[in-house]
This record gives C-alpha cells, sequence and structure tokens, in this order.
C-alpha cells in the first residue's frame, strides 16, 4: 500500500485519504435519507461542491433505487463581499426541477465563514421556495463569521486562520483527498473552496 502522505511532497498534509472521503460520502447520503422523508434535491455549489453533489446524488439514487434531482449553483453574484469572489467567470446555475415544497441540500466542499453559504440560501430563492434547506460539507473547517452550521459534515477540520484546506478531487485534479496547507504552502492556482 502506497502512502498518500508520501506522494503528496509539498502539497501539505493529508487528512483525508481517497478512502476516507469515499466513506465520509457514503455516511452524509445514509444521514440524509435517515433525515428526509420526502425525496431530496442534491444542489451543488460550484465548483467542487458541483463534484461532490453528483456523488451523493448517485450513492441516493444507488441506494433508494430512483434518481434523485441534481443541480448546480454559482451563487457568487449574491455574495455580500464581491472583492474575495473568484475571478472565475460565473457559471450558469442548472436547476431543472421544481424546488418547492421539498427539501434541498447544498453541498459545498469547504465550510469557512459561511459567506458563499448565505449568499446561495438567497441565490436558491430565485428558484422557488424549499420545504427545508440543508447543508452537507465535506470539511468543515470553523472561524464562522455568520450563524450557519452544516447539517451534514465530513470531517470537522480545527483549522488556524493562516491554514487553508485543499479538496481535491479525482474529477478536477486526477485524485481524491484532502490536504491542510500553511499559507505560505499555497498556490494562487488552486481554486477551491474556502467559503
Amino acid at each position: 500500500m502506497s502512502h498518500a502522505h508520501d506522494e503528496l511532497g509539498d502539497q501539505g498534509r493529508l487528512i483525508m485519504s481517497a478512502e476516507q472521503l469515499r466513506r465520509a460520502l457514503v455516511r452524509i447520503s445514509h444521514e440524509i435519507l435517515e433525515r428526509n422523508e420526502h425525496p431530496v434535491a442534491i444542489v451543488g455549489l460550484h465548483s467542487r461542491g458541483v463534484d461532490l453533489a453528483r456523488r451523493i446524488a448517485e450513492l441516493l439514487s444507488a441506494i433508494e433505487g430512483v434518481e434523485t434531482d441534481f443541480g448546480t449553483l454559482d451563487p457568487r453574484l449574491y455574495r455580500d463581499d464581491p472583492d474575495s469572489a473568484s475571478i472565475k467567470p460565473v457559471v450558469p446555475s442548472e436547476i431543472s426541477f421544481p424546488v418547492d415544497n421539498r427539501p434541498v441540500v447544498l453541498v459545498d466542499d469547504v465550510l469557512y465563514t459561511g459567506r458563499t453559504i448565505r449568499a446561495a440560501l438567497d441565490a436558491i430563492r430565485d428558484f422557488g421556495r424549499p420545504s427545508s434547506i440543508q447543508l452537507a460539507v465535506l470539511v468543515d473547517r470553523g472561524h464562522r463569521e455568520l450563524p450557519i452550521r452544516a447539517d451534514y459534515v465530513g470531517k470537522n477540520v480545527p483549522t488556524a486562520r493562516g491554514e487553508e484546506v485543499r479538496v481535491m478531487l479525482e474529477e478536477v485534479d486526477g485524485t481524491d483527498g484532502v490536504t491542510l496547507l500553511r499559507q505560505s504552502e499555497s498556490t494562487a492556482s488552486y481554486s477551491g473552496g474556502q467559503s
């Protein structure tokens, strides 16, 4: 068995392996099913939240034997701090199913200040009025600036403000895993979420 720690080199300290990430998503999927009596809609937040949401929707579909509604949302236009938003162009949201009177689970990679989630709550209202809006995140790193709490968490990782949580996904990065980097180790090319 190869040690992912060694493979990462200067990319930071591994805090979730590919297998741990997979298990976290399976657990979150089961928790979503246990909590909700009615079929949920899964909505991923750009960018890495979309791939995580797609995986959760596929897990839910496999467990339940029925297709789970899946959509995407880019809430950056709704942020109250637009200067801190990514310089990448805003991606059109894709929600092609009704959200009224049903539970919607927003999925993001990292929960940090809560500002992206606040923006997503505003954005989802443009599509209707869900019976409930729940939040699933792979990593909760603390340091909330707004009173926002995740309903489903893959891993709680206490961090210092000078650290960065980097989520790597097979669909984007060619590998799965989560690393913790000091600010000096982080690179400008990484576009993962710290929301």
